[in-house]
C-alpha cells in the first residue's frame, strides 16, 4: 500500500534546509569578516544574500515540475549551456574580459554571468538521462552495450569540456570529469571496464609528467598554460616561490594561527587577495578555529549524507543519477577547495559550495540542490515495502 497522500510541498526534506541555512550563516558571517580585513566598499554580504534569494526562487520553480519534467528539457538547457559557452570564446573583451588568465564571465555593467557553473548542471541533468535511457534500452548488457553508454558518456561530456579547457579553466573541467566518474560509477558498466579506465588516466597523468620534465616548452606551448604551471610551482613550495606561494603561505598561516578556537569573529588580520571566493575556508579557520572548520567540514558531511540516502531511496533510476552527479559536484568541490587552503591541492579556483562568494556559482549550487529536494520530496513511501 502507497503512503503518498502529501503534495510534494508537504514531503519537502527540513534537514537538508536545515543544514542549507546554516551553510548561508556561516558563508554570510565569512564573506563579512573577509571584506572587513580587505576593507572593500562594496558590501558582498548583501550581494550574496541576494544571489541566495534569487536561487530560492529557482528551487521553487524547480518543485512545481517533477524531476521527470527536467529530462525532457535536458537536450534545450544542455545546448544552451554550450551556446552560452562558445559565446564566451567569440565575445568581444568589451564583454568578456580577461581576469586572472582566463576569459570566463559575461560582463555587462554591474551584471555578470559565469556560464560554466550552469553547465555543471546541464550536465548532470544531461549526461543522467542518456544513462537512464541506455539502460532502459538495454536490459540485459554486454560488453558492447557497456562501451556503448561510455560513448555517449563521454560525448556528452566533451563538448562543453573542450569549451572550457580554451577560455582556460582547469579547475572547471575537473569538476566536470568528477561529475562524469561519479556518474559512470554508478551507471551498471563492469567494473572490469572501469578499472581498466582508471588505469589508463593513471598513464596518462603520468605521461603528461613525462612531458612536462623532457619537454617543458611543448607543455607550455600546446598542453597548460605559463600562469596555471606557476599555480604548481606555487602549490609544490611555496615559500621559495615569494610572489607565486604568496596566498598559499597566507592560507596556512591564517589557519594555524587560528590554532583550536580561533581568534574570535571579526578579529582575523592575514589578508588575502578576493578572500571571499576561493580562500574563504582560509578565513573561517582563522577566526573560528580547529573547532570552526571542524563544524563546518561536518556540516558538508551531514548534507552529503542526505543526499546520498535521497539517491538510495528513490523510486526512479534517473533520480538516482541525478542524486549521484549532485553529489560528486559538491563532495569534488569541498575537497578540492579545503584542500588547496590546506596545500594538498593545487590552487584551481574552485569555489567552496554555499560558501564562498560568486553569484553564478551559488546560483548552479542552489539549482543543484534544488533537484535533489525535488528527488527525495517525490520519492513515494510504501506501508510494505
Amino acid at each position: 500500500m502507497e503512503n503518498n497522500r502529501q503534495s510534494p510541498w508537504q514531503k519537502l526534506d527540513w534537514h537538508m534546509i536545515f543544514l542549507l541555512c546554516c551553510l548561508i550563516t556561516a558563508s554570510c558571517l565569512a564573506i563579512y569578516s573577509a571584506q572587513l580585513i580587505a576593507q572593500y566598499n562594496s558590501n558582498f554580504v548583501v550581494k550574496q544574500l541576494l544571489w541566495y534569494f534569487v536561487g530560492a526562487i529557482a528551487i521553487t520553480g524547480i518543485m512545481m515540475l517533477d524531476f521527470d519534467q527536467f529530462r525532457k528539457l535536458s537536450w534545450y538547457f544542455y545546448g544552451f549551456c554550450i551556446v552560452l559557452l562558445i559565446g564566451i570564446i567569440v565575445a568581444p573583451e568589451s564583454i568578456v574580459p580577461n581576469i586572472n588568465g582566463a576569459r570566463a564571465w559575461f560582463r555587462l555593467g554591474p551584471f555578470a554571468l559565469q556560464p560554466s557553473e550552469l553547465t555543471k548542471v546541464s550536465l548532470i541533468i544531461s549526461m543522467s538521462h542518456v544513462i537512464a535511457t541506455h539502460n532502459e534500452k538495454y536490459l540485459v548488457r554486454s560488453l558492447r552495450e557497456d562501451f556503448l553508454l561510455l560513448g555517449k558518456v563521454g560525448l556528452v561530456l566533451l563538448f562543453p569540456l573542450l569549451l572550457i579547457l580554451k577560455q582556460p579553466d582547469l579547475g572547471t573541467g575537473l569538476v566536470f570529469i568528477a561529475i562524469t566518474i561519479s556518474l559512470v560509477l554508478v551507471s551498471g558498466i563492469r567494473w572490469r571496464i572501469i578499472f581498466i579506465l582508471g588505469f589508463i588516466g593513471v598513464f596518462f597523468i603520468s605521461a603528461l609528467v613525462w612531458i612536462y620534465i623532457n619537454f617543458p616548452h611543448f607543455f607550455v606551448a600546446h598542453i597548460l598554460d605559463q600562469y596555471q604551471l606557476e599555480r604548481f610551482y606555487a602549490w609544490f613550495d611555496p615559500y621559495s616561490n615569494k610572489d607565486l606561494g604568496y596566498q598559499i603561505r597566507n592560507a596556512l598561516m591564517a589557519i594555524g594561527s587560528g590554532e583550536l578556537f580561533g581568534k574570535g569573529f571579526t578579529h582575523g588580520v592575514v589578508y588575502f587577495p578576493e578572500a571571499q571566493t576561493d580562500f574563504i575556508f582560509s578565513v573561517i579557520g582563522e577566526e573560528w578555529g580547529f573547532i570552526g572548520t571542524s563544524i563546518l567540514v561536518s556540516l558538508f558531511f551531514l548534507l552529503v549524507f542526505r543526499m546520498v540516502n535521497t539517491g538510495l531511496e528513490s523510486n526512479e533510476v534517473y533520480g538516482s543519477y541525478l542524486a549521484t552527479g549532485v553529489i560528486g559536484m559538491i563532495t569534488f568541490q569541498v575537497f578540492q577547495n579545503i584542500g588547496m587552503n590546506i596545500q594538498v591541492m593545487p590552487i584551481t579556483g574552485i569555489p567552496l559550495p554555499f560558501i564562498s562568494y560568486g553569484g553564478s556559482s551559488v546560483l548552479a549550487q542552489m539549482i543543484a540542490f534544488g533537484l535533489i529536494l525535488n528527488v527525495r520530496s517525490r520519492t513515494r513511501k510504501y506501508m510494505f515495502e
